[in-house]
């Protein structure tokens, strides 16, 4: 199984960027997706998650209103929107073990290699 992220990038605060996690649609059916997120130094953190068809989603507080996790069959949006330093991470997607999963990384059993969020102040 391989995922694919993509859509960082360095960015001012204030601004905005779209990630991209790519599958098969295989891979992606039937389960559920989420983005985490780990800076240097700290533990990996839950950012939001979406249900098999779209119809539910979930996020950490720091990020929502900001924040938008979407979906079609293959890819899995997060659009994020006025950015600030705390939100400069490597940034990971992964598929659920579920068509419903919460915030622990033991809801999720596939894992992508990240890509790299840098927001300037």
């Amino acid at each position: 199984v391989q995922l694919q992220a993509s859509g960082g990038g360095l960015v001012q605060a204030g601004g905005s960027l779209r990630l991209s996690c790519a599958a098969s649609r295989r891979t992606f059916s039937n389960n559920a997706v989420g983005w985490f997120r780990q800076a240097p130094g700290k533990e990996r953190e839950f950012v939001a998650t979406i249900s098999w068809r779209g119809g539910s989603t979930s996020y950490t507080d720091s990020v929502k209103g900001r924040f938008t996790i979407s979906r079609d069959d293959s890819v899995v949006y997060l659009q994020m929107d006025s950015l600030t330093s705390e939100d400069t991470a490597v940034y990971i997607c992964a598929v659920g073990l579920r068509p419903y999963a919460g915030p622990n990384t033991s809801d999720y059993r596939y894992w992508g290699q990240g890509t790299q969020v840098t927001v300037s102040s």
